[in-house]
């Protein structure tokens, strides 16, 4: 009789060593074939009778062939490449409803070399959904993904993580799923906005100052690196420091130490840093705005956050998720119309914009199917004076650099012309 929890013919060993182990695990041959569920496996999804045996890509995806034909990155085929471990985010059918998983593939070899199993481990991304999840972040588009999967590999480290993208797209939400899976989860998450810092303020908000440092410091304060002790700094709208603050940031980060503002005890600073721009940093590094040390002190490991118009087919989850937030007590949805509206339309205020333009809808609608497509149209553009063509293009160079967050090798390549090119036309 077959055992609900492995195929026979698996050596003894082998199910022995998976079943000690403390995450969930299943065990695949080379044919996509589930052999074995270990007791993890079984505590998270329940008895794996119906799973053994049955290809783990109907199992996770309820696809009828493997993920690699499927439009989705296999790790089964880098593993078979590199004979080596191989880990991907995918998005699963699990008892609760779709999730997303981190998978980590382990090929084991016989004695002649070849890879006769796959022990395949799952880590389930818990505050992160398709459904509406404790840090907001919503999406199961390729593009979603990857992010979510830079996000995943970089979380537990205390590499500086550099969020870029538009206006809108959610940078802090990112920011707080970095803090999320990280071991300071449980310390806290400071945000701090750089827009429009003076050098006092700057110095003062960051590092706190004595009783008495100024006129109208009646008592001590404590700074935002303290407050962040064991926990995540955010630096939001890092491109808008100006250059003269830039280097007491740099100190900072050089160094691991700080005083107060009027203060000369030396205080050690212990955070992790998450920063984020809209701003394309590698162009203000070339124009002298934004320091070069800082840069590549900072963008260790960069991210790069899609805009809503490269996730389109994310907008009905995302005005599902919006609607369950603005007005959880009504069961409010769009009308068909209303949702092919957003579909075509570009959103240049990515997230924040849909956000607006729901609330603005559900204040026009007495019912709860909400419609916008008749009453919500954007204004008419107004009238603009005639400009040189070559002033139009260098508006539009600069303006598609900021929306890739800086990359100047993929806007060479989206815009047909060489780097070299594409520098001059910077420099101009």
């Amino acid at each position: 009789m077959t055992s609900t929890r492995s195929l026979p013919g698996v050596p003894g060993e082998l199910l022995a060593l998976l079943e000690s182990l403390p995450e969930p695990r299943i065990l695949v041959d080379p044919d996509y074939r589930i052999l074995s569920a270990n007791a993890a496996y079984r505590h998270s999804y329940g008895d794996p009778s119906e799973i053994i045996g049955r290809p783990c890509f109907e199992v996770s995806h309820h696809y009828d062939k493997p993920c690699d034909q499927c439009g989705e990155t296999c790790p089964r085929q880098t593993a078979l490449k590199t004979q080596q471990p191989s880990r991907v985010l995918h998005l699963h059918h699990t008892p609760r409803g779709q999730e997303y998983v981190d998978v980590e593939l382990v090929p084991i070899h016989d004695s002649d070399g070849n890879i006769v199993y796959f022990v395949e481990t799952m880590r389930h991304l818990r505050e992160t959904s398709r459904q509406p999840g404790a840090l907001g972040m919503v999406g199961r588009s390729p593009a979603f993904t990857r992010m979510l999967d830079l996000i995943n590999r970089v979380a537990p480290a205390m590499t500086p993580v550099l969020l870029l993208g538009e206006s809108g797209v959610g940078k802090e939400l990112a920011a707080q799923a970095v803090h999320a899976h990280s071991a300071r989860r449980e310390r806290p998450f400071v945000p701090v906005d750089c827009s429009g810092m003076t050098e006092s303020l700057f110095e003062s908000e960051l590092f706190g100052y004595e009783k008495g440092a100024f006129t109208g410091a009646g008592q001590r304060k404590t700074g935002l690196v303290e407050a962040a002790a064991g926990g995540t700094l955010f630096l939001d709208e890092l491109g808008d420091i100006p250059l003269h603050l830039q280097v007491k940031l740099l100190r900072l980060l050089e160094t691991g130490s700080f005083r107060r503002v009027g203060g000369v005890e030396i205080l050690r600073a212990d955070f992790r840093l998450v920063c984020a721009t809209h701003r394309g940093l590698e162009t203000m590094v070339e124009d002298g705005s934004f320091r070069r040390d800082l840069y590549y002190r900072l963008a260790v490991f960069p991210i790069r956050l899609p805009a809503l118009r490269e996730r389109r087919e994310d907008l009905p989850l995302l005005v599902e998720h919006l609607l369950a937030r603005l007005a959880p007590a009504r069961p409010l949805r769009l009308d068909a119309r209303s949702l092919k509206w957003l579909m075509e339309h570009d959103f240049p205020g990515n997230i924040r914009e849909l956000r607006n333009l729901l609330e603005r809808a559900m204040l026009m609608s007495d019912g709860d199917v909400l419609g916008l497509a008749d009453t919500l149209e954007p204004p008419p553009r107004a009238r603009e004076s005639i400009v040189p063509l070559d002033q139009v293009e260098r508006r539009y160079v600069r303006q598609a650099l900021d929306q890739l967050g800086g990359d100047r090798k993929e806007l060479a390549k989206r815009l047909g012309i060489s780097e070299r090119t594409l520098y001059r036309k910077l420099a101009e």
